[in-house]
């Protein structure tokens, strides 16, 4: 902290000591602390000033498994140190145990030098108990309700040739609901690992083609009564994505059927290149979206008018569009209908 005068570093260390759920800690020497700031009790469990006086407290308050990870990171030094981050695991003197998210960067000097190291302990323990959840829920909806959904389908499927003209009808629609379900399980399973990934997306080449003409075929096979219009030549691309992609050309394809008011609804995509991006429609001829209802319709949970579905599908195409760089947008199909439009950006 160089620069800065002894009042502004005790008005910048008091402000840092009322942060809740944050410890900051700086020091010169590795194993030797220069500051620590008092939300170390609210994560160790124990003063900041014994943490200080003592810093063996803190090495011996990081659980047993995640002591070296934590330990490499803090003895390092050079000038070719950076930022790093990691996640570990506290236990405080009565047995709670807290996670904690930790980064850690270095101080420079006028040459360059490493001054001094700071370290940013966040209590992340909240948001891994969410993560324990979701993740259980999303084992329920996968194993659970989808093995059972595949049985009841077989045996449905089992009863066409069974079932006279008058029943035809009924059994369509048992039929329909119950590959409607195994859609949800599919858009459940993306959703977590959405919310529960690990930091920033890592992006890498995808081909858009196979992408585009899996998720069309898949979703001829699971809306018979629909027409899907695809170019006989999609340009051949690949895009900055990552295994997810598949999800959001099948909520959009799955969007522009379940939510058309037309017997036979058409869903027309389209595949142009336009500068460094790729771009991908999806027209319907369903309803249409007013348009001072389309900027929340990608918002968590927003559901459109007379819609039976979760809500949770265009936000997470809106999300994973997003994490690639890319946009999504939508406007008004002629004579009626939406078009949803993805621009993705071009892997070089």
């Amino acid at each position: 902290m160089s620069g800065t005068s002894l009042s502004q570093r005790a008005d910048f260390r008091t402000l840092i000591d009322y942060l809740e759920g944050v410890a900051i800690w700086m020091a010169t020497d590795p194993g030797e602390f220069d500051y620590v700031s008092d939300g170390f009790e609210d994560i160790w469990g124990v003063p900041a000033e014994a943490v200080e006086a003592d810093p063996d407290r803190l090495v011996e308050g990081i659980h047993p498994e995640d002591r070296e990870g934590v330990l490499s990171i803090i003895a390092r030094r050079g000038d070719a140190v950076t930022e790093e981050s990691i996640e570990h695991r506290v236990v405080q003197p009565d047995g709670t145990v807290k996670w904690v998210h930790a980064r850690m960067f270095p101080l420079r000097g006028p040459e360059g030098e490493v001054e001094q190291m700071v370290g940013v302990s966040t209590d992340i323990t909240e948001q891994k108990r969410r993560e324990r959840e979701l993740e259980a829920l999303n084992r329920i909806i996968r194993h659970d309700i989808r093995n059972d959904m595949s049985i009841v389908l077989g045996w449905a499927e089992m009863l066409e040739e069974h079932v006279d003209e008058s029943g035809e009808d009924y059994l369509e629609k048992v039929l329909s609901g119950g590959h409607h379900v195994v859609e949800l399980t599919e858009i459940a399973r993306d959703y977590v690992e959405t919310l529960t990934g690990e930091g920033d997306v890592q992006v890498k080449p995808v081909p858009l083609c196979a992408v585009v003409e899996k998720e069309v075929e898949l979703r001829r096979e699971s809306f018979p009564g629909a027409t899907f219009v695809l170019p006989e030549e999609i340009p051949d691309v690949e895009v900055l994505a990552d295994e997810m992609l598949s999800s959001v050309f099948r909520n959009l394809l799955n969007n522009a059927v379940q939510h058309n008011d037309s017997d036979d609804p058409l869903v027309e995509i389209t595949c142009d290149l336009e500068g460094d991006e790729a771009v991908v429609s999806v027209a319907d001829d369903g309803p249409g979206i007013p348009e001072d209802q389309r900027e929340q319709i990608f918002q968590k949970g927003e559901k459109g008018l007379d819609s039976s579905g979760t809500g949770i599908g265009l936000y997470l195409v809106w999300t994973l569009v997003t994490q690639y760089g890319g946009e999504v947008e939508v406007a008004d199909n002629e004579p009626r209908g939406t078009v949803f439009t993805v621009r993705l950006p071009l892997a070089e």
